[in-house]
């Protein structure tokens, strides 16, 4: 397959929709930075990636890949990765994907302003350059609560994901 590294593939990590399978404004939020920041790209390919939410059975991948194509963006240049539970296995499934595709330039990377150190963090471990994505202006919680549980939630899942990708890694190269 010829390795193209004029597209610049962009990663928009889901989040959790709503019981009725709608977008939540976190999702709607990062779907719309993907969107703004691919304007001023030039050629892109947008990679929503999120798996089923219950109980509407709708991955996250689909619902940001309408609202997408709602926004005028044509469904040729949307890969979306429907299978990924959680940021480890959206980086992973995501990458398989782009190596599948030839990719071997930078990939940018879309989600809310706390989870992207560890989105980060991982795209690097799998050895892609990454670029972020200017995350929304708007916290992702509007209550000061939530916002300190959401970034102390991170706190945790960085390291954590990032020992388990180092395993998975390990594993792979014996």
């Amino acid at each position: 397959m010829a390795r193209d590294t004029a597209i610049l593939p962009v990663v928009i990590f889901g989040a959790r929709l709503r019981p009725d399978g709608t977008a939540t404004r976190t999702l709607r939020m990062r779907v719309a930075a993907a969107y703004v920041f691919g304007m001023g790209q030039g050629r892109v390919m947008y990679m929503p990636t999120g798996g089923p939410s219950f109980p509407s059975g709708l991955t996250e991948a689909a619902v940001m890949e309408r609202q997408l194509v709602g926004a005028g963006v044509p469904p040729d240049v949307i890969l979306a990765e429907e299978t990924a539970r959680d940021t480890l296995t959206s980086v992973l499934a995501c990458s398989r994907l782009l190596r599948q595709r030839g990719h071997v330039g930078p990939v940018a990377v879309a989600t809310s302003a706390y989870h992207l150190p560890r989105c980060l963090l991982l795209m690097r471990m799998m050895g892609w350059r990454v670029r972020s994505v200017p995350p929304p202006r708007l916290p992702a919680a509007q209550d000061w609560r939530r916002r300190w549980f959401w970034r102390g939630r991170e706190v945790a899942a960085l390291p954590w994901d990032a020992l388990l990708l180092a395993v998975h890694l390990l594993r792979r190269e014996k």
